[in-house]
C-alpha cells in the first residue's frame, strides 16, 4: 500500500514530463538491476526502477524509522518521504561512496532525528502554555531559570567535535549499540566508544561551568 501511494505521489511531484523511455529499457528486469542501475532509471523518471528500490529497502527504512521514532504512522510518514526524496533528488546519490541502502538509511536516520528534535520541541512549548495557563501561576524565575539552562546545554554542545556530537547522538538519540555507531560512522568500536567517553566528559564539564547541575 505505501509502495503505491509513494508511486502515485511522484507522480504528482514537481518535475517535468518524462520521455517516453525505450522498449529495451522498459522490458528490463529490473530484479536483476544493481542498484546503481535503478538509480540511474529513477534519475530517468522510471518509476518501475524507484517500486524496485522501494521492494528491496523499504522495510529496512520503515525498521529504522520505528526503531528510532517508535511510532508506525510517524514511521510510515518518513519513508514515503525518503523514497519522494530519492524520485526527486536521485543525484545526490553517489554510488562511489557507499550502497543505495546505506544512504537510504543515514537520510532516514537524519531524518528520523530531526522529527524527535520537532516533536520534543513542541512538547516543551505546550508544556510552557500549560503552566502559564494554570490556576497556580508559573514563577517567571523558575522560567527564566529553566531558558538560560537549555541555552547553556546549546552552548555546551558546541566545545563538541563533530565526531563526538555525532557518536553521542546515534548512541543517546537513535539508540544505536557501540557497534551500530561504529558502522555507521565506519570507524572502528573502540575509536567510536573513546569519542563517545570523551564527548560525555567534555560535555559535563562544560555543564558543570556554566552552572548546570546534573
Amino acid at each position: 500500500m505505501r509502495e503505491r501511494q509513494i508511486i502515485l505521489k511522484s507522480r504528482r511531484a514537481t518535475r517535468r514530463t518524462p520521455a517516453a523511455p525505450p522498449a529495451a529499457e522498459t522490458a528490463r528486469d529490473w530484479q536483476e538491476a544493481t542498484d546503481t542501475a535503478l538509480a540511474v532509471a529513477i534519475a530517468r523518471f522510471s518509476e518501475e526502477a524507484l517500486a524496485e528500490a522501494y521492494r528491496r529497502h523499504g522495510g529496512a527504512v520503515f525498521a529504522l524509522s520505528m526503531r528510532v521514532i517508535g511510532d508506525r504512522g510517524s514511521a510510515e510518514d518518513i519513508t514515503q518521504e525518503i523514497f519522494l526524496r530519492l524520485w526527486q533528488s536521485p543525484e545526490r546519490y553517489d554510488p562511489e561512496r557507499g550502497t543505495l541502502r546505506s544512504y537510504l538509511l543515514t537520510q532516514t536516520h537524519s531524518r528520523a532525528i530531526d522529527v524527535i528534535r520537532q516533536d520534543t520541541a513542541r512538547r516543551e512549548r505546550q508544556m510552557r502554555e500549560a503552566r502559564l495557563q494554570a490556576s497556580a501561576p508559573y514563577e517567571l524565575e523558575e522560567e527564566v531559570s529553566d531558558l538560560v539552562a537549555a541555552e547553556r546545554i546549546r552552548q555546551a554542545l558546541g566545545v563538541l567535535s563533530e565526531g563526538e556530537r555525532r557518536a553521542i547522538e546515534l548512541a543517546y538519540f537513535g539508540g544505536y549499540t557501540y557497534r551500530d555507531v561504529a558502522a555507521q560512522l565506519g570507524e572502528p568500536e573502540g575509536t567510536v566508544k573513546s569519542r563517545i567517553r570523551t564527548g560525555l566528559r567534555r560535555l559535563h564539564e562544560a555543564l558543570f561551568e556554566g552552572g548546570v547541575e546534573l
